[in-house]
């Protein structure tokens, strides 16, 4: 089956409350999981968050979250993004110290 087929989204929200759903994400492992519950949990509206990969061959990740009043789907979307914004400033940072380092040792690229 296709995996960007619509009936088969991205993401999937469970739960009908609010403050405490399920968000099914397809075609995830462990390095999103472990770092977006973590910048979750930071979160001090969180009151709890957790994630799982309920099979190997299963290609979805399960992260549940619990509020203590905001919307779930609210944090959750703030966590993604500051999670990308991370990502970017590590990868702007990263570069800049590779080209100073070649820089310092007077290495050009290939």
């Amino acid at each position: 089956m296709n995996q960007d087929h619509p009936s088969n989204p991205k993401v999937e929200i469970i739960g009908a409350d609010q403050r405490s759903q399920t968000f099914v994400l397809r075609n995830e492992d462990h390095t999103l999981g472990n770092a977006l519950r973590y910048v979750l949990i930071k979160n001090p509206d969180v009151k709890f968050c957790g994630y799982s990969i309920p099979h190997p061959s299963e290609n979805i990740m399960n992260v549940r979250v619990e509020t203590y009043g905001k919307p779930a789907a609210e944090l959750f979307k703030k966590a993604l993004l500051d999670l990308k914004d991370m990502a970017q400033f590590i990868n702007t940072r990263f570069g800049l110290e590779v080209e100073s380092y070649k820089a310092m040792n007077n290495e050009t690229e290939a």
